[in-house]
């Protein structure tokens, strides 16, 4: 399961590169270097946000998740496999 930080990192990586592209995008419709900066820190943020909240959520659905094997107990016989004579 991932932590809360390595959500937060994986986030912010996916929505740098998301937003270089509206960046782009809005550069090419508007013209304005300005304009296209303006909505491309508004979207860094809220997309952000929403990323981050859709991945913890999936955390708590376990569609398609491994499960664990269980923890076996130990016996002697395991932790010491020499035979006794």
């Amino acid at each position: 399961m991932d932590t809360h930080s390595r959500s937060f990192i994986k986030a912010l990586s996916w929505r740098a590169t998301g937003t270089v592209d509206t960046m782009i995008i809005s550069l090419v419709i508007t013209g304005s270097v300005k304009l296209a900066a303006a909505i491309g820190g508004t979207e860094v943020v809220t997309k952000s946000l929403l990323f981050y909240l859709h991945e913890r959520a999936w955390l708590k659905i376990p569609y398609g998740m491994h499960k664990k094997p269980a923890a076996s107990s130990a016996t002697e016989a395991d932790l010491n496999p020499v035979k006794k004579s």
